[in-house]
């Protein structure tokens, strides 16, 4: 486990999973959401994105937290990944965590309600497609989290 990419919808615990697993691998945590999104919620032109990919997934060990939905180009990490998490809590926990988090956008409201049959199924293609070497974990609930975590502890 040296390249590990976190995705799931905005409020699943992908940041507080990202800092848990660099606890416990030493593994660099890159936060996709601080490296996309420029002054004023600015997404980053897709070529760009693509290309700001390229050059991250060429360090040898990291872990990607972030799913930028609509605007990703989420295909460029997956390549590079031997893990992939996806954090597939419901959507009441998702929005209760994403309000106690603060504001967010309306974009970002419609992503959240949206993402179980738009984003979710787009994901599961492109990790068939661009990951099928990669161990993947689908979490559906925080008892699995903590089992997964527990277990990588113990490697």
């Amino acid at each position: 486990m040296k390249r590990v990419v976190i995705l799931g919808r905005g409020g699943s615990g992908k940041s507080t999973l990202a800092v848990k697993l660099r606890e416990i691998t030493r593994l660099p945590v890159i936060e996709l959401d601080k490296v996309f999104w420029h002054q004023g919620l600015a997404a980053t032109p897709r070529d760009e994105w693509i290309k700001t990919q390229q050059k991250l997934v060429e360090e040898e060990r990291w872990i990607m937290d972030g799913d930028l939905g609509p605007y990703d180009a989420v295909e460029v990490r997956l390549q590079a990944a031997d893990t992939i998490i996806l954090l597939d809590f419901s959507f009441a926990r998702c929005a209760w965590c994403a309000l106690r988090r603060g504001h967010e956008r309306v974009d970002f409201w419609r992503w959240l309600v949206a993402y179980r049959w738009r984003s979710r199924p787009v994901l599961m293609e492109a990790i068939a497609k661009h990951a099928p070497s990669a161990e993947v974990y689908v979490i559906r609930n925080p008892k699995a989290l903590t089992w997964l975590v527990a277990k990588l502890g113990k490697k």
